[in-house]
């Protein structure tokens, strides 16, 4: 544990910076759900999707399916456009998501997935 005299004699970061780290965490939260990431994953390598056939694809509840759906799109990763009596759900920048989840793989092979056995943030975490 860092001495709190040494914690408050470290510079603060600009506030632009702090600003600029949160939107950041932020970003990765929205990407944080295991269940999240494979419809990101499947919308990114398999275009538009229906809400039902994401269910089915995943093998999970439509109403999972419906909540993350709905936070992607609250957080501007993916929008839908109605067709029929559905909507066809995609993201909305599907390179860029690609390239970040590619620079995270990249990451965890780097560091041998050490991120999965984090006793804070790992797999058997209690969040």
């Amino acid at each position: 544990m860092i001495p709190p005299s040494l914690v408050a004699a470290l510079p603060k970061p600009p506030v632009g910076e702090v600003r600029a780290s949160s939107a950041t965490a932020c970003l990765f939260r929205s990407l944080g759900d295991p269940s999240r990431l494979a419809i990101v994953h499947h919308l990114a390598v398999g275009g538009e999707h229906r809400v039902v056939d994401l269910t089915v694809h995943l093998g999970l509840a439509q109403s999972t399916v419906s909540a993350h759906l709905a936070c992607l799109r609250d957080c501007g990763l993916a929008t839908s456009r109605p067709q029929g009596r559905s909507s066809l759900w995609s993201l909305t920048t599907a390179p860029e998501l690609l390239e970040v989840l590619g620079a995270a793989e990249r990451l965890l092979a780097v560091t041998g997935d050490a991120v999965a056995a984090c006793a804070t943030y790992g797999e058997a975490a209690n969040w």
